[in-house]
């Protein structure tokens, strides 16, 4: 079935403005004009600004700061093409003037216990790294002090806070709708054979010696033996194999015809349940494979897709309406674009 599970309702909330208030982008509609210090040294180059919005700066270096981190989480190819980098900047920009809407106009709502929702927030945020020198490190890549991230993480709140009011709240789906799309679309519920396997790999490379490779081969035989000697395959896995599954016993999930190399393949879709491989070579070394669940293809029924199918169906109209009210707030404000 091609309708992502659970996470397909993530729309504009945690999309937009998550994105960069986790990011550690700065919108700007609360920076506080500096108080005027005597100067020793030169004084800093002024802030480049890109746009206002209604009133409120957005500046270059914010825009750079978007973009980096956006190409960051992509597969971007580096350095960047020109004309990419141009496209980019642009869409680093609208998302940046869509995001302060947002917050200005989430401003006007009253939130119950805001400072302590944001000091909680923080807290989670930390607990997601490993320790506080890690996280102390990732706010100095971004440029961002924890003040500033307490900033960013109302205004995450503020956002969210908004759109689940104004957009998300209205948003019904019709069991009539679901059903429809159901029938609309069956194809999108048919699913391929497939198996759940396991496996221990000796890897060695292609361009190993023969003696390299007769090594490795005899060292995936002694295992096999053991395995079929009756100790515990995903023991034995954690143990030997270098495959970075090996954490997991070995355990590769499910997959279907055309995800693994012909040789894996073939062999693991030959196995019956609980079934274990002969050595397997390929061109990453010498494979013992264990089947370990087996689906015939078919088609999921209506009851097993019907809560997916609820959720996108929810998901593009909550889409939808963020666009329309972003549409509106645009309407309503004052945006200056700055030339480059």
């Amino acid at each position: 079935m091609n309708i992502p599970h659970k996470t397909i309702v993530r729309t504009f909330c945690t999309g937009l403005a998550l994105f960069f208030a986790l990011s550690g982008i700065a919108v700007g509609a609360e920076k506080k004009k500096a108080k005027p210090v005597q100067q020793t040294a030169a004084p800093s180059k002024p802030a480049e600004l890109m746009a206002k919005v209604n009133g409120v700066d957005i500046t270059r270096d914010e825009v750079d700061r978007a973009v980096k981190i956006m190409l960051s989480q992509s597969k971007a190819p580096k350095p960047l093409p020109e004309d990419m980098m141009k496209k980019a900047e642009t869409a680093a920009l609208n998302q940046l003037i869509a995001s302060e809407l947002l917050y200005q106009a989430g401003k006007k709502l009253d939130i119950k216990d805001l400072d302590k929702q944001v000091d909680e927030q923080i807290a989670l945020r930390k607990a997601q790294f490993p320790s506080t020198a890690e996280y102390e490190k990732i706010l100095k890549e971004t440029g961002l002090s924890e003040k500033d991230l307490k900033l960013l993480m109302r205004k995450e709140i503020v956002i969210n806070n908004l759109l689940e009011k104004e957009v998300a709240s209205k948003v019904k789906v019709t069991d009539e709708e679901v059903k429809k799309f159901y029938d609309d679309n069956k194809e999108k519920f048919k699913t391929e054979e497939s198996v759940r396997a396991s496996h221990i790999l000796i890897g060695v490379d292609e361009k190993a010696s023969a003696a390299d490779k007769k090594k490795a081969k005899e060292k995936a035989e002694a295992i096999r033996k053991r395995v079929a000697g009756g100790e515990d395959f995903a023991a034995v896995a954690k143990k030997e194999s270098t495959c970075p599954s090996a954490p997991q016993g070995g355990d590769l999930g499910f997959f279907t015809k055309g995800q693994m190399v012909p040789e894996f393949e073939k062999a693991a879709f030959a196995l019956k349940p609980a079934e274990v491989s002969d050595v397997v070579e390929t061109k990453f070394g010498y494979h013992i494979i264990k089947a370990q669940e087996k689906k015939a293809a078919g088609t999921v029924s209506f009851d097993e897709a019907k809560k997916n199918i609820g959720e996108y169906l929810k998901a593009q109209k909550i889409q939808k309406g963020v666009n329309e009210y972003l549409e509106k707030l645009r309407k309503d404000a004052k945006i200056e674009m700055m030339k480059s």
